[in-house]
């Protein structure tokens, strides 16, 4: 299955500190570099959400954003009722010797430890955390896939219009093949009129084998067989198929260097476009 690398995805969900919200979204990298933007309340689930992530994601520019609102759970404000009574008894016995000292209720409130949160299971709170976070890739990558298969189908037309290529070579062959003994000939027969006609022919053979293009031809119906066969795999294609351009971008310029008539130029003119076109489109594939 074909993936783009571009992708965006929101979700929610519940949590014991409240409302979670997730966004994710990716831009085209050689690799997979993930940022993450966490509220303090969730750093130390960072390395679990990188490892959740990085199994199932291998190529590309990934930013994920969580935010958190506070609901009514464990994440509200409560009073330490002992440690308030302490001070409570403090402020009598401070009252007695000093009877002039005012105490306000707020500033009691801000000595350590009277206010605190309460407690939250960490084992809860993990399981709602990245139940969101798979959510969140899942939608992710589902948005990866539809992208993906648009790009897969442009990549299937070029392959198509490669092959419609190779077929008109192919059978242009022998003609091309002929026209060029006779050329050659021509111009051995102008050169060296005496010469042995043995060692004539036998430079037409060796001649006639550097400018034969069925070798290319044969290799660049291979790279598109191959290519076909990464397109339907389910596992990231991206830099498979960037390898084979280069093996089918080998072969056109060596097919165009062989090139003697207009017609195999033109169609050499043709390859390095359309194997271009491709190698945009991979660019965005994970």
């Amino acid at each position: 299955m074909i993936r783009s690398m571009t992708g965006f995805a929101t979700c929610e969900a519940a949590s014991p500190l409240g409302a979670l919200g997730a966004e994710m979204r990716a831009v085209n990298h050689r690799f997979l570099e993930l940022g993450l933007r966490l509220p303090e309340e969730l750093r130390s689930f960072e390395p679990a959400i990188r490892e959740r992530i990085g199994a199932r994601l291998s190529r590309g520019k990934v930013d994920l954003s969580l935010r958190l609102r506070g609901g009514d759970g464990p994440s509200v404000l409560a009073v330490d009722d002992a440690a308030l009574d302490q001070l409570a008894a403090v402020a009598r016995k401070l009252a007695k010797a000093l009877p002039a000292m005012s105490i306000e209720f707020t500033r009691l409130l801000e000595y350590p430890g009277v206010l605190k949160r309460g407690s939250v299971d960490s084992d809860e709170l993990s399981q709602s955390l990245l139940a969101l976070i798979d959510a969140t890739v899942d939608a992710f990558i589902a948005a990866r896939e539809r992208e993906g298969a648009k790009l897969a189908q442009a990549i299937v037309e070029r392959l198509d219009a490669i092959a419609a290529v190779v077929a008109m070579l192919d059978t242009l062959l022998p003609e091309l093949s002929a026209a060029w003994r006779d050329r050659l000939r021509q111009r051995l027969a102008l050169l060296a009129e005496t010469a042995d006609p043995g060692r004539i022919e036998q430079e037409i053979v060796i001649q006639s084998s550097k400018s034969d293009v069925a070798e290319e031809l044969d290799r660049l119906r291979a790279h598109i067989s191959e290519a076909r066969r990464v397109l339907s795999q389910p596992e990231p294609a991206g830099r498979r198929l960037d390898f084979l351009l280069q093996e089918f971008n080998r072969e056109a310029n060596t097919l165009a260097s062989k090139s003697f008539d207009q017609r195999t130029t033109d169609a050499g003119i043709e390859l390095k476009v359309l194997i271009e076109q491709i190698r945009e489109q991979v660019q965005n594939i994970e």
